[in-house]
């Protein structure tokens, strides 16, 4: 390391306003910070406790993403690592451009944005979809609010939902069936046009034709779905991970998975033939997956936590009232946008309503 850290030294004036290479300053600091902890200190107090904050922050979602990440290339194969190459080239390629033309950092959001677009996607979604929809959701999502921290949208949502709606066919007939045998697809690279490259349905499309899909299978990840949803318990131990370490607020994620939970529970009630039961709709699909790692995100999610609430409530709702009422058979990256919309919102109401108390205590 400290060999990396001369030559970092050494090619710093280089990339200072008046160095030939000044352009790219962004990009090299991106790369230093990457390596190394900020040199830089405050002349006075305050000081701050630990100059990785931001870092740790990502580091801690790319950790618990490790179990999905290991389920889904067991059962897919090396169709996941040619996707998440492909989504931070061209993701990581918007993130450049923006930072040299606002001449500031890059920041270390887009690590995890990368990393989550390609799991929310279909095992076949052709790779050229994933460059542009991560481009799109990076771009309209965040960039032109003004970058990390700025976005009122979830950046991978967004490119989700783009291409839901651009690509229909493409995303419909993109879920093939999941690896079998001891080393499942760990050894191939599936091709849209290869053999084993035969479309499957998924859980929530096979429910709306009225056959639900076995729940140990979906609890395991032995279904086809998005390639980084179809393990229940592999989000559940990275979620759970997030919560523990105090990166996700556990406000949220309680408040999605108890009102979809209630409300699958009613309309199970109310026609069970009809509407499948609680714990089959909270494995199924990507409900789990956006409740921990989506629905969480700190900038495009409520501050106060009555509005997390408030929030993860809606979210909850929404997702089993489109998934049992509508053409779409997913409907929690939806369900998260409008979150996202509203949260602002959320906020300003509580915050007001909390004015007023102190007010009336005064």
């Amino acid at each position: 390391m400290k060999m990396l850290l001369k030559i970092f030294k050494k090619a710093a004036p280089a990339f200072e306003e008046e160095g030939k290479f000044s352009a790219f300053k962004p990009l090299y600091e991106a790369m230093e910070n990457f390596c190394f902890a900020p040199s830089a200190t405050t002349a006075l107090a305050p000081y701050a406790r630990d100059p990785l904050d931001i870092k740790r922050f990502m580091s801690m979602v790319i950790v618990a993403l490790v179990p999905c990440l290991f389920v889904a290339f067991y059962f897919f194969g090396w169709r996941l690592v040619a996707m998440i190459i492909v989504s931070y080239a061209a993701g990581g390629a918007v993130e450049v451009i923006f930072a040299m033309v606002r001449k500031e950092g890059i920041q270390e959001g887009f690590l995890v944005t990368g990393m989550i677009f390609p799991l929310i996607l279909p095992p076949m979604t052709p790779l050229w979809m994933v460059g542009i929809g991560v481009a799109f959701g990076v771009f309209v999502g965040k960039e032109i609010f003004g970058g990390t921290g700025r976005n009122i949208f979830n950046p991978a949502i967004v490119g989700r939902c783009f291409l839901a709606l651009a690509y229909p066919a493409h995303m419909a007939g993109g879920y093939i069936g999941p690896g079998e045998g001891p080393l499942g697809r760990m050894f191939e690279y599936v091709t849209p046009s290869g053999v084993d490259a035969i479309s499957q349905a998924t859980p929530l499309a096979l429910a709306k034709q009225g056959n639900l899909a076995d729940f140990l299978d979906m609890f395991l990840g032995s279904i086809g779905g998005s390639i980084g949803e179809t393990s229940a318990i592999a989000i559940i131990l990275g979620g759970v991970f997030l919560l523990l370490t105090r990166v996700s607020n556990w406000r949220t994620v309680a408040g999605i998975l108890v009102s979809s939970a209630l409300t699958a529970a009613l309309l199970h009630h109310i026609e069970p033939e009809k509407f499948a039961p609680v714990l089959w709709h909270l494995c199924a699909g990507g409900l789990l997956f956006g409740a921990f790692f989506m629905a969480t995100d700190p900038v495009s999610s409520p501050v106060s936590n009555a509005g997390k609430w408030i929030y993860g409530g809606m979210i909850g709702i929404l997702t089993m009232l489109i998934r049992n009422f509508t053409g779409y058979v997913e409907g929690v990256t939806f369900a998260i946008l409008l979150g996202n919309i509203a949260a602002p919102i959320l906020d300003e109401i509580v915050f007001k309503i909390r004015i007023r108390r102190i007010a009336v205590e005064k």
